[in-house]
């Protein structure tokens, strides 16, 4: 009589030991079927305005609230908006399309249609996520269970049990993450009008004044590339060592500006010179280095107009155009997402160069000018480069896709976008005012097409007089 007493304590704590392991084992891989799940997943994607957005969940977090997570063209960024749940979303954005619903939008001040179609993508975006990813991990799931199943060679009914049961507590894990402790993301996603609600603005850091005097005398200044440096044309009387490296011509427009208003007009603009190379940054240029153009800017503490020419070497134009003209055609895939990408950083490069203008002290005029149209409709002297009207058709919608970010960018801050006019005057015309393939700067202004420039930008002038 007294075995039972003693087996009894014995055999319940080492069944439910068993259970216990059991259980434990199997949320377990339930857990890291959900995280695996949330890995692999594809992120949705949506369309806002035509722009591509991508949404799907961070990394699951340890922490119960805090960050999502951006991917801006490669870089991860934590959004300043935090978001309940261990569950996060996470947005990418690979590239910046411009196009006439996005133009419209901005032109009218209709913000309230875009902010609502961006938010309710958005959300929409993360429902379907959190949807897809229910199933993908539903499926690991089945696999795992299954094999297991399999291996230990269980009866069908148990084997159906459980695989019901491991469904039934992944898709509870999902409910938890992304439906209850996640509820409020929804809601969140769909307070984001624009990126910088997503991560912040940046604070701005001033170009530091150039050394060296005050350039009182000069009344406006020109920075920017080769276009505006004449390159190719007259060099300059007295040229110095960084005029000769900058490839700055005497027939610059700068030049004809200086003449026509009887002022001094200093041109820093240089051939080769990016925003982030040559605007906001020095220039390397062989043995001679270039401070940053709006730092020696900063100089001319009187000047009341600043002009910019810029955007070409951003976007590679000059090698966009070598492509086009050795490929057989110019509108392929593998150039238009190079042209894309270029672009894309250029416009993110092309906001911070804004918000520098807008913080210069002196508040001069800002006139931000587009680029003119090499070609025209007669391409026949092109024939021999290998540039086709259908190629230069495909050329010249990009060059209207970056005057179009230069124009918006302008209007928005504030500024004058310029548009010179070379109208029956291209490379295969009588008087062309671009410079040709057997000339020295192919593609950039001749005289002609300095002076037209010129008469553009004389337009938009304030008095130059101080």
């Amino acid at each position: 009589m007294r075995w039972f007493p003693r087996r009894f304590p014995h055999r319940l704590p080492r069944r439910f030991l068993i259970v216990l392991a059991g259980s434990v084992g199997f949320a377990a891989a339930a857990l890291a079927t959900v995280w695996l799940a949330v890995r692999i997943t594809p992120l949705q994607t949506v369309s806002v305005a035509g722009q591509t957005v991508e949404v799907g969940a961070a990394p699951p977090a340890l922490n119960l609230s805090g960050p999502g997570e951006l991917d801006l063209f490669g870089q991860k960024i934590p959004t300043r908006v935090d978001f309940d749940g261990p569950i996060r979303p996470r947005l990418k954005l690979t590239h910046i399309a411009t196009n006439d619903q996005v133009a419209k939008l901005l032109r009218s001040g209709d913000h309230g249609q875009l902010t609502m179609t961006v938010s309710g993508k958005l959300a929409s975006g993360w429902l379907h996520y959190g949807l897809w990813e229910t199933a993908v991990a539903a499926g690991l799931i089945l696999l795992a269970l299954a094999a297991w199943t399999g291996v230990r060679r269980m009866p069908p009914r148990r084997t159906l049990t459980l695989l019901v049961t491991g469904v039934a507590v992944v898709c509870a894990l999902n409910a938890v993450g992304f439906y209850l402790l996640a509820s409020s993301t929804p809601r969140a996603l769909q307070h984001v009008r624009s990126l910088q609600d997503l991560v912040g603005r940046s604070p701005l850091t001033p170009v530091p004044r150039a050394s060296g005097p005050v350039l009182g005398d000069v009344r406006a200044v020109v920075v920017g590339d080769s276009t505006a440096a004449g390159t190719g044309n007259r060099p300059l009387p007295h040229p110095g060592d960084l005029d000769k490296a900058c490839r700055r011509s005497a027939d610059a427009y700068a030049r004809v500006l200086a003449a026509n208003n009887r002022a001094k007009v200093q041109n820093l603009a240089c051939s080769g010179a990016t925003i982030r190379d040559g605007l906001l940054g020095v220039q390397i240029l062989g043995s001679q280095v270039a401070p940053p153009q709006m730092s020696e800017a900063q100089r001319a503490a009187n000047a009341s107009v600043i002009i910019v020419s810029i955007g070409a070497n951003d976007v590679r134009w000059a090698d966009l155009v070598r492509l086009c003209a050795a490929s057989p055609s110019c509108d392929d895939k593998a150039s238009t997402a190079f042209f894309q990408h270029r672009l894309t950083r250029f416009t993110l490069d092309y906001q911070k160069l804004l918000r520098q203008l807008a913080s210069l002290k002196q508040h001069p005029k800002v006139l931000i000018n587009e680029y003119y149209d090499p070609f025209g409709p007669d391409t026949g002297c092109l024939k021999d480069e290998g540039l086709t009207p259908a190629k230069a058709k495909a050329l010249e919608s990009r060059l209207a896709a970056l005057n179009t970010v230069l124009r918006e960018g302008a209007e928005r801050a504030g500024f004058t976008a310029v548009r010179p006019l070379f109208a029956g005057h291209g490379l295969c015309t009588e008087q062309p005012y671009v410079q040709g393939p057997t000339d020295r700067a192919p593609l950039h202004p001749t005289a002609a097409g300095q002076l037209a420039i010129a008469v553009a930008d004389q337009r938009a002038l304030p008095p130059l007089h101080g």
